[in-house]
């Protein structure tokens, strides 16, 4: 009969007589930045990452292009340019968070800064969808709710 993940009530199930990881008692190093003289450039906090420069770059031409389309409607040009904003401000105070001390004061003003702008953001686009159906603002308030439990109520103990 094969087995196909079901099991009889009663039965036991085989249990392993040795560990499936092996742990070491002494925990690997974290890595080391590159030193700039072993033929590749340095590789620290202050190097320059291009995915996120073409990222910035693409959101500031989209945004640019949507400015431009609607500029005459007021109500849609501070639409697009307080997203920008939002934006801007949510991936700085996600990168100083990172590099945050865990458990610093610091830290835990720009979880609340990431939640507020994320929260800022799913608002502001359940808005702008919100005349095609109200279901959006449902989602986004659960979202927004969500974000909110996970952040702060609920900690990772460890």
């Amino acid at each position: 009969m094969p087995n196909d993940g079901i099991r009889a009530v009663g039965t036991t199930m085989p249990i392993a007589r040795e560990p499936l990881l092996q742990w070491q008692d002494d925990a690997a190093p974290p890595p080391q930045p590159r030193e700039a003289g072993d033929g590749q450039p340095p590789l620290d906090a202050g190097s320059f990452l291009w995915l996120p420069a073409t990222g910035f770059a693409y959101l500031t031409f989209s945004s640019g292009m949507a400015l431009h389309r609607c500029w005459p409607d007021r109500g849609d040009a501070t639409f697009v340019g307080s997203a920008y904003a939002d934006f801007l401000l949510l991936f700085w105070c996600l990168r100083r968070y990172e590099r945050a001390e865990p458990g610093s004061s610091l830290r835990e003003w720009l979880k609340l800064a990431v939640w507020l702008l994320t929260s800022a953001l799913t608002l502001l686009f359940s808005y702008k969808v919100a005349a095609v159906t109200a279901v959006v603002w449902v989602m986004g308030l659960a979202t927004t709710c969500g974000g909110f439990l996970a952040f702060f109520c609920f900690q990772k103990t460890t």
